[in-house]
């Protein structure tokens, strides 16, 4: 297509998108509790926007697992049981083990590097104080090394796992000093990628999600 100088006019985000974007942030912040009951008129009243937008949003987040209806009632954020916590764990420590060594045989530089951008955003994060951001660029790390490792299948599984994950995740960032904790265990995830090191990648891995896991059991007693 030829160009005339003109700038792409910017496609602008519908009602429905910008409420979802809001109930989203909200679920994974924890400013909602998962034992309170929402309803459509509420939320309608608390965005200032028709319950029409607040339905569609709420429809895609319940298919998503963010949310489930409580008939006669309204919706509630899911909330993940300890036996779920525990598959969702196991999974993950699977499907991210394999990626890793597969990962490791051949490692390029470039890969590396595309790795430690992704902790230096997470340290802005911790500068911000911006957990959300922090969370979504920590999702991305996990991905990326099953992007370059080609395990698309197991990529996908994962991607299915993303939101129950996103759901115990922001309880495990809010004990102090657990975020730079974080950075330094994917540091050395990384390192051990770089020295073509699978077993010892997999083995920091898997350290790393029991840590999370052990942190978000506590904080779930605690409460």
């Amino acid at each position: 297509m030829r160009n005339i100088g003109m700038k792409p006019v910017a496609k602008k985000r519908t009602t429905k998108e910008i409420v979802y974007d809001e109930l989203r942030k909200a679920i994974f912040s924890g400013s909602i509790s998962s034992k309170e009951i929402l309803t459509e008129t509420m939320l309608a009243d608390s965005l200032q926007t028709s319950r029409t937008p607040v339905r569609e949003a709420v429809a895609s987040l319940i298919s998503e697992g963010l949310l489930v209806h409580i008939p006669r009632k309204g919706v509630q954020v899911r909330q993940i049981t300890e036996g779920e916590k525990e598959q969702i764990m196991f999974l993950r420590i699977s499907i991210e083990s394999e990626g890793l060594r597969k990962l490791a045989v051949g490692v390029k530089p470039e890969q590396i590097e595309i790795l430690r951008n992704i902790i230096e955003k997470q340290k802005q994060a911790i500068v911000d104080n911006n957990k959300i951001e922090f969370i979504e660029l920590d999702q991305k790390f996990h991905r990326q090394i099953l992007k370059f490792s080609n395990q698309n299948v197991l990529s996908q599984i994962l991607q299915d796992l993303y939101n129950l994950t996103r759901l115990i995740g922001h309880h495990a960032l809010m004990k102090t000093g657990r975020m730079e904790e974080v950075i330094d265990e994917h540091s050395i995830v990384i390192d051990a990628l770089e020295q073509r090191d699978g077993e010892e990648a997999v083995s920091v891995m898997a350290q790393h999600l029991e840590r999370t896991k052990e942190i978000v059991k506590a904080g779930s007693e605690a409460r």
